[in-house]
Order: C-alpha cells, then sequence, then structure tokens
C-alpha cells in the first residue's frame, strides 16, 4: 500500500516588511518592548493591499517547482488551506490551478482552516494516497490575515505576519505519517473570529467573547486562547503517543504552530519539555496561521536540525477551536 511522504518545502513572503521599530515610531505610546518580549516577535512580512493568498501562494509553487525540477503536469490533487480565500466562490485552489498550469484532470480543493490546517491537510493527502486516488500532491498553505487587522489595533496588529508555503507530498512506500488524532470544540469560536463577510445577518452573528476594543474585523481573545492551548494540548500530545504504542523518549522534537513565544513557552513549562525539543522560530515573520508548521519544518531541515528516520511530532491548534497532530519521519533528503 502507498503512504504519504513528506517531501520539499518552499516558502514565499511579502516583500514588505513591518517592524517594530516602525511601529513604535507611529505609535509612540505603545510599549513594542513590553509586547515583544511576550510575543518573540520583532517583525512581520505583511500583503500589498492587490495581493491576494492566491497571489502568494502561486510564488511559493512556483519556487517548488524551479528549485526542485518538478513538472507541473506531475501534479493530480491541489490541497489549498486559507482562511482568506480571494472570493467566496469559485474555489480558489482552481483559480491556482489555472495559474500554475496544472492539468484539468486535476482534484483541486480549498479548506478553511487556520493554525490546525498543515496536519489536516498532511491527513488529507495520506487519505488521497492510500485511497490510490492520487500520487504527487501539492499542498498549498496561504493566509494573509493582515487584510483583516486594523492600523490602529495593537493586540493583533504586533502578532500576524502574511505568507504562504508549498510542499509536494508523494507516495511513498512506508509509512511516514501515523498516529493523527484531531480536536473540535466549535463552542470557542467567538475566541477567534471575523464574524462578517458570509451569509449570516450581522444580528444573527456569533458574539465576541468579551468587549471588542479594536476596529479590525478579526476578534481574538489571546487569554482564552493560551487556556484552551495549554490544557488541550498535552492532552493530544499524550493521545497521538498512546495511539502509537511510544512514549515521550520517543520523540526527537514537538514541531508545534508558532502562535507566540509566551504560548509555546507555557507549553514547554506545563510538558516539561526542553527548549530544544520544542523549537520557537517566529521572531522575523510572525504568526502565519497555517503556514508556521511548514516554515518551522523547512527552517530545521536547512540547518540540518532534524535527523534522518528520528521520530518527530506536528502540532497544530488554534481558530475553530480546532487542534491536530501527528507523528512523522523524514526521508526527504534535498
Amino acid at each position: 500500500m502507498p503512504y504519504a511522504r513528506l517531501g520539499p518545502i518552499a516558502i514565499h513572503l511579502p516583500k514588505r516588511v513591518e517592524t517594530n521599530e516602525m511601529l513604535q515610531t507611529q505609535f509612540p505610546r505603545w510599549d513594542l518592548a513590553l509586547i515583544e518580549a511576550k510575543t518573540g516577535i520583532r517583525q512581520r512580512h505583511i500583503a500589498a493591499s492587490d495581493e491576494t493568498a492566491s497571489d502568494l501562494a502561486v510564488e511559493a509553487a512556483r519556487k517548488l517547482f524551479a528549485t526542485e525540477s518538478i513538472a507541473p503536469e506531475s501534479i493530480d490533487f491541489l490541497l489549498l488551506c486559507t482562511q482568506t480565500p480571494d472570493y467566496p466562490l469559485p474555489t480558489t485552489s482552481c483559480l491556482i490551478q489555472d495559474r500554475l498550469g496544472l492539468r484539468t484532470g486535476c482534484g483541486a480543493l480549498d479548506f478553511n482552516l487556520g493554525c490546525s490546517g498543515y496536519v489536516y491537510g498532511l491527513a488529507l493527502a495520506d487519505g488521497l494516497i492510500q485511497s490510490g486516488v492520487a500520487k504527487n500532491i501539492l499542498l498549498l498553505t496561504a493566509e494573509t490575515y493582515s487584510k483583516y487587522i486594523d492600523k490602529d489595533d495593537r493586540s493583533l496588529r504586533t502578532i500576524f505576519g502574511d505568507g504562504a508555503t508549498a510542499t509536494l507530498v508523494t507516495a511513498g512506500t512506508e509509512k511516514t505519517l501515523q498516529g493523527f488524532q484531531f480536536g473540535s470544540d466549535g463552542s470557542g469560536g467567538d475566541m477567534l473570529m471575523v464574524a462578517d463577510g458570509g451569509q449570516r445577518k450581522p444580528e444573527h452573528a456569533i458574539k465576541p467573547r468579551h468587549r471588542k476594543r479594536w476596529k479590525s474585523r478579526l476578534y481574538m481573545d489571546g487569554p482564552s486562547l493560551i487556556n484552551f492551548t495549554v490544557d488541550a494540548i498535552p492532552r493530544l500530545v499524550d493521545e497521538i503517543l498512546t495511539a502509537s504504542n511510544m512514549t515521550d523518549a520517543d520523540i526527537d522534537k514537538y514541531l508545534m504552530h508558532q502562535a507566540t513565544w509566551k504560548m509555546l513557552d507555557q507549553l514547554r513549562s506545563r510538558m516539561e519539555i526542553a527548549p530544544e525539543r520544542l523549537p520557537i522560530d517566529l521572531a522575523d515573520i510572525g504568526n502565519t496561521v497555517s503556514c508556521t508548521l511548514p516554515i518551522l519544518i523547512d527552517r530545521l531541515r536547512k540547518r540540518g536540525q532534524i535527523a534522518a528516520e528520528s521520530v518527530n511530532m506536528l502540532v497544530g491548534f488554534g481558530v475553530g477551536l480546532s487542534w491536530a497532530g501527528c507523528l512523522w519521519r523524514d526521508q526527504y533528503q534535498s
């Protein structure tokens, strides 16, 4: 039986960079030093006003094709994870299929998930490959959360950055992805949300959990999200280990959604994991939502910090509420 193999990854970030120094000049009353100490973020990449998630995704895919000598016609399924699609319809993945020159016999699917989206995407790819539907899958993540954020929003503007990634997932003979576990709790949907833009009338829309302090379309209840994370993620980790008949000693690294330094540091403490086993690497890009895990994997690979055949755990969590994780052995050699 064929199994999904996580291959090469390409990253594309918008040209515009917004640093904390720039924000401090623009907003002298903001305590950017304190904010940076909590978030661990010193700058972010921000999409241009006429730049969309599909633009970023197409550039990431083109980089992947060029650097890895991948023929577009070899792709037989396109998966796109985004919460900032170009249009309500048609599906953005179909537009990307055309722009990349993929075969018209190629499947194309959008799925609307945020911080857990990359793990969900790997699970979807694994299912398509195991069922024999596809052999070469292009998994894209692309987010432009900045378009939901008001310029005066001190809380969100200092956290979220835009970007896109492209991952080639191919059929292999060994099971390198296993132990998938998922969770969802819609009762926490009011912790991180954009309440307008859909078909629900404003007077019937979900209300933010607390008073909305900023004009941003995006609302986030940071403290509640941290409480959810430090409660749900250790349990998820235990479930993955139990399902795979493994223990913490079998895991080399815990690769987690790069939300903020504070959130990840609390997970380190709660789970008693050494810093080198739960890396934090978001200072120069911020929280890029569904893109954080593939960016982290790519960076660790390039530094030689993922040992061949070592078992690592991938974990995503956030908006939804949604969370997901799995075990992964890297067999890709650049």
